[in-house]
Parts: C-alpha cells; structure tokens; sequence
C-alpha cells in the first residue's frame, strides 16, 4: 500500500492504458506537450511546475537535477509513449514545448525532442511545432537556430510594457525587448507569433493596459493571448494580498480590461476565436490549443505534465528528480490516472468547446441545460442564429460570463 493518497488510480508501471482508451487512437486529432521545468527566478504569481537551480539543490549541494541532459530524459519518455500507444500512425499534428522557460535549453536540444517525437510517431504535414520563449533567454541567433531545428511558431511571454506592473508580476523585460524578439522571429522565418499579456496587476490602469496592448501591436503578431490575472493560493502574489499589500483584481474592472484588448484587437483585423485568444485569420490559430479544447489527444512529456488518451487521464511526478528516476528505472513517471465517464467527458466538451468561436452543439447539453441555453439567447449571453442552427455560441457579453454560462448550461 503507498503511504500516501493518491489524487487518482496508480499508472502501471509500463504506462499501459485500458483497451477502450486505445481505440479510435489515429482518428482523433493527436499532440504532444513537451514541458521543460527550469527558470531562472520564479514569478510572484507564477503555480505553474517549475524550479530555480537553487530549488534543485540537496542540502548537501548536490545537484538533484538539472538542464544538462534533460533532453535525453525527454527523448526517453517519448521512446516510451511510442511502446505504449503501439503501431498506430498517428501522426503527431502539433507540438507544444511550454514551461517554465524552454529556452532555457538550447535549440539543438528542443531540435533533439522533435526529432524523436517525429521518428516515433512522425509529423503531418504542416505540423505545428510551438515554443514558449523568454524574450530574455533568445536573440536572434538563438531564434534561427530554433526555426533550423523544425519549429514554426514561437510564443512570447510579454505580460506588460510597463516597468511598474512588470515589477508587480516579479518579471523583468529590457524595454522593447519583447517587440525586438517579434522582429528577429520573423526574419528567422517563423511566420507564426504570439505574444502573451496579463491584465489586472494590482496598480495596472486602463491606459497601462492600453499602451500594453499598442506596445504588443506594434510588433505585428499574428496572434495575441490575454489573461486576467489569477491570484493562486501559495504563489508570492496571493500573500501579498493575503496581507493587504496590494489589492486582489476587481471583476468589473477585469471586464473593461478584457472589452479594451477586444476592441483594440478586432479593429486591427485579430478576431476571437477562443474567449482569451485572438488571431489574424484561421492559419494563424493554435492548433494545438484547439486540440485541447476539441477533446483530441495528447501526450505530455516531462515533470507535472498532465496526457490524455481516449478518455484516459494522467500526470507525472512533478519534481524532476522523481521524474529522472522514474525513467532511469525503465518505468512510467505517472503519478496517477483517472479514466472519465461518458458524463464527464460530456461535461468536458461543454466547458472546453463553448469557450471557442464555434461553440458546442445544443444536443450535448440535458432538457435543463437547452433551456437554460434558450433563457441565455433571451439574456444576449448565446447568439440566437447559432442558437436556431443547433449550436450553443457566446456573445462578445457572454464571454464575459463563460465560466457562469457553463455552470447553467450543465
């Protein structure tokens, strides 16, 4: 018996999954998420699985893990995901590497993870393959490189262009730096760009918000993804406002600042396609965003990483150590499983598939949910023609009050 609880069903130790996960394995859309843990500092509003080398340090100064050779772990876990989802061709339609600070790594690094990803499943063509990138971390050198390697799209964390709301944040950007990283990715070749912001940092005003956003456009992207900001429970930030510091974010203000990023972007020609993600026309979406959110399946590599399958779900050991030794024994890092219902899975393609601009089909919701669909036309929280055409889609108001119209709708 482990000596502690589980927040799931154990994973077996080959990573099998139950047969009816497996079935279908081909016709669903199929990713791969690559998460590199390593940061230089950790962010004062940052939960995400990630580490300094100062946390990945013994008592005694030893190493516990580090960048050096994390690739090969990597490769590792891709070589098992191969044994385990068998000799199905897929093939792999995006690759999203996300952290944490994946450029951390060097390019030929990431380039080594592609390579296997793409020798074990191989590629569609016009594969998306995606970055996160410090702006930071890259020049122009490092962005070529990374373009060499195989990858076609890069996403920048911007956050803000103003210094006062970056400190807030606990994040530091050399002034115009996020728009230069912009420039030189498009003269590497990228012709995918998305720039990161977050709106509703304590001390962050309309007009900071404002000229984040002109900052963001003035680098030309292709798309643009803005956040409110979350204050979680044990990041910096939420002690911070746990004792009065600085202010948690005020929900109305959140809905003028989220109004603000939706008409500066959709009158330069960037229209929502998601509720917090805008693109300059259908090639420039996140495909592999989209396969979250249109239930297809995915294998996540690497600390923390969260997989599905066929309506299996697992995450791995979160600290890198753990997850070294897990592979260094021959065995699956996951940590544990659940495998969903037919309920929750419906439940799932309501929440996920009504943030998007296509909406969900009405027959997925129950009588109480279509009705609560029709009071929310009436309310001008659903479009009333997707509505007639069988289809449950938000308002520009509507996504303003998604997380409320899901909790009716089901």
């Amino acid at each position: 018996m482990p000596s502690v609880v589980l927040d799931g069903d154990p994973v077996p130790s080959d990573g099998s999954l139950p047969d009816a996960s497996l079935k279908g394995l081909g016709e669903r859309p199929f990713g791969v998420y690559v998460h590199v843990p390593f940061c230089v500092t950790r962010c004062g509003y940052c939960d995400f699985n990630t580490y300094t080398a100062e946390e990945l340090v013994s008592r005694d100064g030893t190493a516990t893990a580090s960048r050096d050779g994390y690739a090969d772990l990597a490769v590792r876990e891709v070589r098992l995901a191969g044994r385990v989802l068998g000799d199905a061709r897929l093939p792999v339609r995006t690759v999203f590497v996300g952290g944490g600070t994946p450029t951390l790594l060097p390019p030929e690094d990431l380039g080594r993870v592609l390579a296997a990803i793409e020798e074990e499943f191989g590629l569609a063509p016009g594969a998306e393959v995606t970055t996160e990138a410090n702006p930071e971390t890259v020049d122009a050198d490092y962005l070529k490189r990374l373009r060499d390697a195989g990858f076609t799209r890069v996403s920048f964390g911007m956050q803000s262009v103003r210094p006062h709301v970056l400190e807030v944040l606990e994040r530091t950007h050399t002034p115009g730096r996020p728009q230069q990283c912009a420039a030189w990715a498009r003269e590497a070749g990228f012709e995918h760009v998305n720039l990161d912001l977050i709106y509703g940092t304590p001390g962050e005003t309309d007009d900071d918000w404002r000229a984040s956003l002109e900052a963001a456009l003035e680098a030309d992207p292709d798309h643009v993804s803005a956040y409110s900001l979350i204050v979680e429970e044990g990041t910096r930030l939420h002690a911070r406002v746990r004792r009065g510091e600085l202010q948690a974010p005020d929900d109305d203000v959140l809905a003028d600042r989220y109004l603000i990023a939706d008409t500066m972007l959709e009158g330069v020609g960037l229209h929502a396609y998601e509720v917090s993600n805008w693109s300059r026309g259908v090639d420039a979406r996140s495909e592999h965003n989209r396969l979250y959110w249109t239930g297809g399946d995915w294998w996540g590599v690497g600390p923390g990483a969260h997989s599905h399958v066929g309506g299996t779900r697992w995450w791995n050991v979160k600290h890198p150590a753990a997850y070294a030794a897990r592979l260094a024994q021959g065995i699956s890092p996951g940590h544990a499983r659940e495998v969903l219902t037919e309920d929750e899975r419906r439940f799932e393609r309501v929440l996920l598939e009504l943030r998007i601009a296509e909406g969900c089909p009405l027959d997925l919701l129950e009588a109480d949910g279509r009705a609560a669909a029709a009071r929310a036309v009436a309310e001008g929280l659903l479009d009333p023609s997707a509505h007639e055409d069988g289809r449950a889609v938000l308002t520009r108001r509507g996504r303003l009050l998604a997380d409320a119209v899901v909790r009716d709708l089901t």
